[in-house]
Order: structure tokens, then C-alpha cells, then sequence
């Protein structure tokens, strides 16, 4: 499948000091949903800033939906729809005033307007609701309003940045529902960052990983999880010497604290490794109040490349980023 995005040895530098970004090269093919992650301060949010021409590159450039982002800015910003994570909608608009708004900043002819947003309202279950003030949306109401206000103009590539934040696991999961179908009957290409490692792991058919302005592994979650080659034990321990002791396990690929008392080990197979581990805490008369295996999660994943958990970005003004893309468009 062709790529509709394509990073070269894309770079940013700040202040010329900071490299936020390294020499970057991804490839995103047309139609996937495409997971990025890192932690705060790894590139990810500069990416995305130069994908959608907020930002320009300091050296290298990239190829979105065929036009380059420095030399072809307008095509690109034609080409894209960017739904942040702020809520950016008006709440003393109803939501299909919101959206018709949207559609005057693209320029979409009157009446194609009116037929692509009624399709889109139906298609996130607020047909019912459109002529209601967003003020009296639920949380998850109007993040699909969020959602589709990205897509009123038609565009070939849509950018979520966090889609979920704030909603709860029941709403998180039927928005991911919401997403999947918008993706497959709009065969839109879709670019997620979320730090809910589940969300990423639920929809994204590829995920680079990125951190220090590089990215350190790309494939399908099942790649990414067996190559990590080994299973976790998580042990809780009645004492912190307990715990020291524990981690000294000679078995132990890898061992690291994981709480108070708590301690991570990495085995080559858990099948094999769970009754000598039980056999060491008895031998060293050890004092365990849980212990867990489980293979491994894309958050071990996350973990293993960055060296630590993931965290949820700090807010932004995206209402005003929002505006001024869209000013820009015109």
C-alpha cells in the first residue's frame, strides 16, 4: 500500500540548542490507523506540529497526501483535519451550527455542507441531538462532536490527539467503536496519540514509539510485544527486604521496583520460571502478599524502549490552534 505520509530525516531544533526532533523517517500508509507514543518531551508533539505545517522543519521535510510541507503548505493543510485534545466547539452553538461553522472556515459549497454533516452526525449517533446547545452535550456527546467537526471538509488524513481524555472506560470504548467506523466507511487515514496504551493497543494497526526526537521501534502491537521475548512476574512483598531480596532473583532477566514492596522480574518463559521463583521465596523464608504473571502488554512495551510509564501530556490552548489552522486554510 502507497504511503500517504513520509517523513525525511525530518529534524527541528529550538533556540538552536534543543533538537526536538532527529533525523526522523516514518512512513504511514494510506487508510491505517497509526499510533504515535512517547513520553512528554519526546518529539511526538513537534511531529505532529510539523505534519500539519503549525511549525517549520529546521532541516529535512516530509511528503503528506503527496505534497511537501514546506513548499506545499496550503495543499497539505487542505489534505488534513486536526481534532486536539481541548474541546474546541462552542457551547452556545448547537452542534450543527458548530459544524456548519467549520465547513464556512473550509470553504465547503452550502449544500455539500449540509449533506456531509448530516452523514457525519448520523454516523457518531447525534442526528437526534444536532439541533441541541453543545452546553447540553454529555462528555461523550461532545467528543464526537470533536471528532467529526475534524472531518466536515472531507479531508484524506484525520489527527487525533487524545480523543478520550477525561471520558470514562464505558464512553472511551464506545468512542473507539466510533473511530473504528469512521476510518473503514471514510477510508480516512488516521494519526492517534493517546496515553492510554489500551486505546493505542485497540486501534492502531501500526505504533512507532519515539523518544529523544527518534523513533526506537515501529510494527503492529504484536510485533512490538514479541520482541520483547519474555514474560512478567509482579510480586508484591510483605517487607521492603523482602523485596530487595526477591530482586536479586538469579533467574531474573530483568528485575525492577514497581511500588512500595513491589517488584517487576522479566522472565524468559513464566511456565518454567513460576515454581523455581516460588521455590526462592520459600528458601529464603520470604514473606509474599501477591503474586501475578502476565505476558506482555504494550505497556511493558512503552516501558522497555523509554525506560518509563507513560503519562498524559500537559493541556494546551487548542482552541486557538484550532483557529488559526483554520484561518490559515483560507
Amino acid at each position: 500500500m502507497a504511503a500517504i505520509i513520509e517523513t525525511r530525516n525530518l529534524t527541528k531544533i529550538y533556540g538552536g540548542k534543543v533538537k526536538a526532533l532527529d533525523d526522523l523517517n516514518i512512513s504511514i500508509e494510506e487508510g491505517e490507523v497509526y499510533g504515535l507514543l512517547g513520553p512528554n518531551g519526546a518529539g511526538k508533539t513537534t511531529t505532529i506540529n510539523l505534519l500539519v505545517t503549525r511549525i517549520a522543519p529546521t532541516s529535512g521535510t516530509a511528503i503528506v497526501n503527496g505534497f511537501d510541507i514546506v513548499k506545499n503548505s496550503l495543499e497539505v493543510r487542505k489534505s488534513i483535519g486536526v481534532v486536539p485534545q481541548d474541546l474546541t466547539t462552542d457551547e452556545d452553538l448547537s452542534g450543527f451550527e458548530n459544524l456548519k461553522m467549520v465547513s464556512q472556515f473550509y470553504d465547503v459549497p452550502a449544500e455539500e455542507a449540509k449533506e456531509r454533516i448530516h452523514k457525519l452526525l448520523s454516523m457518531v449517533s447525534l442526528d437526534d441531538v444536532k439541533d441541541r446547545l453543545v452546553r447540553q452535550y454529555s462528555g461523550g456527546m461532545r467528543k464526537r462532536l470533536e471528532l467529526i467537526a475534524g472531518l466536515v471538509h472531507d479531508p484524506k488524513i484525520l489527527f487525533l490527539d487524545e480523543p478520550t481524555l477525561g471520558l470514562d472506560v464505558t464512553t472511551r470504548t464506545q468512542m473507539w467503536k466510533y473511530v473504528r467506523e469512521i476510518q473503514e466507511k471514510l477510508d480516512v487515514t488516521i494519526i492517534l496519540t493517546s496515553h492510554y496504551l489500551e486505546e493505542v493497543d485497540a486501534l492502531a494497526n501500526r505504533i512507532s514509539i519515539i523518544d529523544h526526537g527518534k523513533v526506537l521501534a515501529t510494527g503492529t502491537s504484536e510485533e512490538l510485544k514479541s520482541n520483547l521475548k519474555g514474560d512478567i512476574i509482579l510480586a508484591t512483598m510483605k517487607t521492603d527486604k523482602d523485596a530487595e531480596t526477591l530482586m536479586k532473583y538469579p533467574g531474573a532477566i530483568e528485575a525492577k521496583e514497581n511500588g512500595p514492596r513491589a517488584v517487576r522480574l522479566k522472565v524468559q518463559n513464566s511456565d518454567e520460571e513460576l515454581p523455581k521463583i516460588i521455590q526462592y521465596i520459600s528458601g529464603n523464608s520470604l514473606s509474599i502478599t501477591r503474586l501475578t504473571v502476565q505476558k506482555p502488554t504494550l505497556d511493558d512495551v512503552f516501558l522497555e524502549y523509554t525506560g518509563s510509564e507513560i503519562r498524559s501530556e500537559e493541556p494546551t490552548d487548542s482552541r486557538q490552534e484550532m483557529m488559526n489552522l483554520r484561518r490559515l486554510r483560507r
